[in-house]
């Protein structure tokens, strides 16, 4: 096992990160930006380094400062959470070159799932289902058309290289093709350097289903159920539950079987999340993320399995500590995410964070690096923290969600806490009959009744 571990990373996922290394005891280096030289997991670290100002590209993302660190501190590994550097196959090339080892998959992994054209086609060929579409990149308006006319209107644009909704657009008919194909490759050519492009079949009301599975170095492989991401604004999850309440006993072993099936096949190694979209009792893949999910602890809840942990554990080398058969699920959890943003405009609010109330009782977890007196930097992610909860039961669940929001203050900042109290309340959502455009809708005709 490692004896110290430098967590590449911010917020409460370092934190997260830190509390696993502290449970398996091993030693913890945070590294830090001058912005975040406040933050509890750098309090909490056996040994921290200020890599560099507070902008991404000169601290979190500067790879020359982050291998520099951890030479420095004698570090073993380096984990890298999730954003940043976590799906980014040099840093974790660089990495494995230092003789330091990479708490994630193998970089040519990374760089195949990362790039969407090649992770769809890959897909394909390992026996994961697929949004009909192009089979490669889309470069000409003719070549568009083609494909187009051929899997059937509306279709979806996107990016390549992208992700978190950029270079992404929907042509609805042959008159909207043109212009939603140039618009793509602009955006996605300004945000990811990369204008590559393909087509998919657009699917009206689908649910975003998301698989987790985990390997070890020894070919085992198992999947551990699915979330449901289904609630999300301009592409971005808001809330995630699993089990999804539409999917069934069978309908969950068939497609875990089959992502777990592939993964084997791929030589996969660590933890890595294959999302589809699933409309009409059809699952198609999207993306695969090569790395630990925001909404990791909901999977945690209902299987009582530390995905942290055992990522460490197969990094350092060690088998899965359980087989498939040994995965049991157990009731329901949904996670919220708890963000530093006006809950009606969603204009970010950074700033000092004057009193800080987390909820508790049974069934109640917080994944947060807040405390009264902490400041918000306005250099990143906007995410305070994430509430997650869980019941015998969805209904269980449900309540006890209802009851830990009325308990969570953090005051002197906006939060969107009462946009996930005003969601609950919704019949749809009790019911579990949304989809991924449902909140975005819900979200424009609760403005128009404030109006």
């Amino acid at each position: 096992m490692f004896e110290k571990l430098m967590i590449a990373n911010r917020g409460e996922i370092a934190l997260r990160i830190h509390r696993a290394c502290k449970e398996m005891g091993i030693a913890t280096v945070a590294v830090h930006s001058t912005a975040d030289a406040d933050a509890m997991h750098v309090r909490l670290a056996d040994e921290s380094v200020c890599i560099g100002p507070p902008p991404s590209n000169k601290s979190y993302l500067y790879i020359p400062s982050l291998i520099s660190a951890a030479e420095i501190t004698n570090t073993d590994a380096i984990h890298p959470g999730y954003g940043f550097l976590s799906e980014n196959a040099n840093f974790a090339q660089i990495v494995g070159e230092h003789g330091i080892t990479f708490v994630g998959p193998k970089p040519e992994h990374i760089r195949m799932m990362g790039d969407k054209i090649v992770a769809k086609k890959t897909a394909k060929e390992l026996g994961i289902p697929v949004v009909p579409g192009s089979e490669g990149g889309v470069s000409t308006e003719a070549e568009a058309i083609a494909i187009a006319e051929e899997i059937g209107f509306p279709v979806l644009i996107k990016a390549a290289s992208g992700g978190g909704g950029r270079g992404m657009k929907v042509a609805r008919s042959l008159d909207e093709l043109a212009v939603a194909l140039s618009t793509a490759r602009s955006e996605a050519k300004a945000a990811f350097g990369d204008d590559a492009v393909y087509i998919e079949k657009y699917l009206g009301q689908p649910r975003h289903i998301e698989i987790q599975v985990i390997a070890d170095s020894f070919g085992n492989v198992v999947h551990l159920g699915e979330r449901d991401c289904s609630l999300q604004r301009r592409h971005q999850k808001v809330l995630e539950e699993a089990p999804s309440p539409i999917l069934d006993v069978d309908a969950r072993n068939k497609i875990g079987n089959i992502v777990a099936d592939a993964m084997r096949k791929l030589g996969y190694l660590g933890v890595g999340t294959v999302e589809f979209l699933y409309e009409d009792g059809e699952f198609y893949f999207i993306e695969m993320n090569t790395r630990l999910q925001v909404e990791h602890p909901i999977t945690e809840a209902i299987t009582g399995i530390d995905i942290v942990r055992e990522q460490i554990r197969i990094a350092a080398g060690a088998p899965l500590s359980f087989s498939q058969d040994d995965v049991q699920f157990s009731g329901h959890a949904v996670e919220c995410r708890i963000n530093a943003e006006n809950p009606e405009t969603f204009t970010p609010s950074p700033g000092l964070i004057l009193d800080y109330h987390p909820p508790g009782g049974p069934g109640v977890r917080i994944d947060s690096a807040a405390y009264a007196g902490y400041r918000i930097p306005p250099y990143y992610d906007s995410l305070i923290g994430k509430l997650i909860v869980h019941g015998k039961s969805r209904g269980e669940c449900l309540m006890r969600l209802r009851r830990a929001l009325d308990e969570y203050v953090v005051g002197g900042i906006e939060t969107t806490i009462p946009l996930h109290q005003r969601l609950i309340g919704e019949a749809d959502f009790a019911a579990g009959d949304y989809h991924i455009h449902w909140l975005e809708k819900f979200i424009e005709r609760t403005r128009s009744q404030d109006d």
